[in-house]
């Protein structure tokens, strides 16, 4: 609710840059110092006026600040994916960033490790605290379960059974993170898996992690690799590779499947084929990220790959993203000592943020099961 400092303002009480600002906010029903817990409740008028020319870099980068604060962040996101502000992309921060990705291919092999650096190996004490007991980075499979841990579980295995994989296959395994798939495939399906990864904190840890499986883990870009496998799977690393190199992903594919293998490619999705990403998550966030569309993943499939099967859970994204939330705040005062109250801010803003654009249906998560194609039998989907 709001704080009983501040009170609901009527457009007759604001200076300029607030009248601005709360004629847009009413499009989406958010009201600054409302009572409502998705309104804004303002802190610095400052961050009005930076509003005004900085769209979602400005929102973000205020809110770090502690120049606005709101009860329920993810559900405001929402609200204003919803309404017709998600339409204007014209500030300047938006414009720059998807001229920057036509211009630049700001995934090329040069700059592969960089997001390894930046995101991956913040600390794995983030990570081990704010996931599962498996630590899977990606959307948790929710439609049976009512925790975090069987969520991921279940998707784990649906991959698995997606792929239709058995004993003894080897199953290449690009941006394994911490070896969630790879030690639940060898524990539970018998395979034999090589990961790889540019995050050298993920790899370290995986190796501990599975220690005993029959498991490999290379640090080394999704490019550099070129032996045959039965299987393969990219669980939330699509999101690394860029418009300007999704072609060359699914020439890994066609080089690396032997004749009959499957691949499955779990990854966020959006709507529309514009380059780029938000310009506050680029920058804090996931440097050189970019969301794919279904044409552009279509396009790079185009002639040689088939897809048997695509699957969109995106709205247990929500879900999992806010246990992740979750888990963090609660588990703040064990990271307290080495990590900025600016980055809880920062950390828990990117959580809630996403949650809620994916609550909006902005954005989407898709599997893909894909083929050579050369197989003469009909691809069987597994029951979901």
């Amino acid at each position: 609710m709001a704080n009983s400092s501040t009170k609901p303002v009527t457009h007759g009480s604001l200076n300029f840059a607030a009248r601005t600002v709360q004629s847009m906010l009413d499009e989406a029903g958010i009201v600054l110092n409302g009572p409502n817990p998705w309104d804004i409740q303002v802190r610095d008028e400052s961050m009005l006026r930076r509003l005004l020319t900085g769209g979602s870099l400005a929102l973000g980068e205020s809110y770090v600040d502690g120049k606005w604060e709101v009860e329920q962040l993810d559900e405001l996101i929402h609200r204003l994916l919803r309404s017709p502000l998600n339409d204007n992309h014209s500030f300047l921060a938006h414009q720059w960033a998807r001229f920057r990705a036509m211009l630049f291919n700001l995934q090329k092999q040069s700059r592969a490790f960089q997001v390894g650096e930046a995101h991956y190996d913040l600390g794995n004490d983030i990570y081990e605290i704010m996931l599962d007991s498996r630590m899977v980075y990606t959307c948790g499979y929710w439609r049976y379960a009512s925790d975090l841990d069987r969520a991921q579980e279940d998707k784990l295995d649906l991959v698995c059974r997606k792929l239709d994989l058995k004993p003894g296959m080897r199953v290449l395994d690009i941006g394994c993170g911490w070896g969630s798939f790879a030690g639940f495939a060898a524990e539970r399906y018998g395979c034999e898996v090589v990961g790889v990864t540019v995050s050298k904190e993920q790899a370290q840890l995986a190796i501990e992690r599975c220690a005993g499986l029959p498991v490999t883990f290379r640090l080394q870009d999704y490019r550099d690799v070129s032996e045959p496998f039965d299987a393969i799977v990219s669980l939330g690393m699509f999101e690394h590779v860029g418009h300007k190199n999704y072609r060359t992903f699914m020439e890994v594919l066609m080089r690396c499947l032997n004749p009959d293998a499957l691949a499955l490619l779990h990854t966020i999705g959006k709507n529309a084929s514009l380059p780029g990403v938000d310009p506050w998550i680029s920058r804090y966030i996931f440097p050189n990220g970019e969301i794919p569309s279904l044409k552009q993943i279509s396009d790079a499939l185009e002639p040689e790959l088939v897809v048997e099967d695509l699957h969109n859970f995106g709205p247990d994204y929500d879900r999992t993203l806010m246990a992740w939330y979750r888990n963090f705040d609660a588990g703040w005062e064990k990271l307290r000592d080495r990590y900025s109250e600016r980055f809880y801010r920062m950390w828990s803003y990117y959580l809630r943020v996403c949650a809620g654009a994916f609550r909006a249906r902005d954005l989407q998560l898709w599997q893909f099961v894909i083929s050579r194609g050369t197989s003469t039998s009909a691809y069987r989907r597994p029951d979901f």
